[in-house]
């Protein structure tokens, strides 16, 4: 049986860690190379780092940061934001980051990621989502820039086609749960898991331990992005681990 795995994720903007509510009200939390390090310490199976607006400022990739990062630590460094060519595929992976998480660009040019899955192989292609419920019910649209654009994009159709076009994993933000600390968006995770074969990280609303309880009990998802949990040491990642030990959720085991 594969392991859950519990994902520390660092959204970056200005070259500090931030975190707000429903993606506004941003607030400073710290250093994201002292906070990743924390994280390798507490042998998380991996970390995120998310530049929060570079594609919408149409800034470069934070290569430099990413630079540093993956010369200290010793898990997995998956990056995000401002990803627009194979180029950027390439410049983050020579940087030393493990995946690439794409969004809007993936949505501008899905051929995207069909190329980068092929000259880098599928593990290495995250496509992340960031997706709100229609007001009327009748489904999710994808939003991208940082949630400040709706495509108009069926959350399931985008998924599907994701899945069709190479992805390795899916990288899913529920724009209604995030900040929020009420918990993950349940029906929205398993509406993707349904449809998809691949990997899909859940993210968005975590504000306990619980909440990452319910999500590996009540979805098929294979992992769990948290932020604030973490951040503002609330919990630990093996405060969690312990945790999912307790209700037979298989979790990797620290070194």
């Amino acid at each position: 049986m594969l392991t859950k795995r519990i994902i520390p994720c660092l959204d970056i903007k200005d070259g500090k860690v931030v975190k707000g509510i429903n993606f506004v009200g941003l607030k400073d939390v710290g250093d994201p190379i002292e906070l990743a390090k924390k994280y390798d310490l507490q042998c998380a199976d991996e970390v995120v780092f998310l530049d929060i607006t570079a594609s919408y400022e149409k800034r470069d990739i934070i290569k430099d940061l990413i630079a540093r990062g993956a010369s200290e630590l010793t898990i997995p460094l998956a990056v995000g934001g401002g990803i627009r060519t194979l180029d950027d595929f390439r410049t983050i992976l020579a940087s030393g980051a493990d995946k690439v998480s794409v969004n809007s660009a993936a949505i501008a040019n899905p051929q995207l990621i069909e190329d980068a899955a092929k000259e880098f192989g599928v593990q290495c292609v995250v496509v992340a989502i960031d997706a709100k419920k229609r007001d009327d019910g009748s489904g999710y649209d994808v939003y991208v820039k940082g949630g400040r654009e709706n495509t108009g994009i069926d959350l399931i159709d985008w998924v599907t086609k994701c899945q069709s076009l190479g992805a390795g994993e899916i990288l899913l933000t529920s724009m209604d749960a995030d900040g929020t600390k009420a918990g993950y968006d349940i029906d929205m995770i398993n509406a993707v898991c349904q449809v998809v074969d691949i990997p899909v990280i859940a993210s968005g609303g975590c504000g306990s331990i619980q909440d990452i309880i319910d999500v590996f009990e009540k979805t098929n998802c294979d992992a769990a992005l948290v932020a604030s949990l973490f951040h503002f040491d609330e919990a630990t990642v093996e405060d969690v681990r312990e945790a999912c030990r307790q209700h037979h959720i298989n979790v990797r085991r620290a070194k």
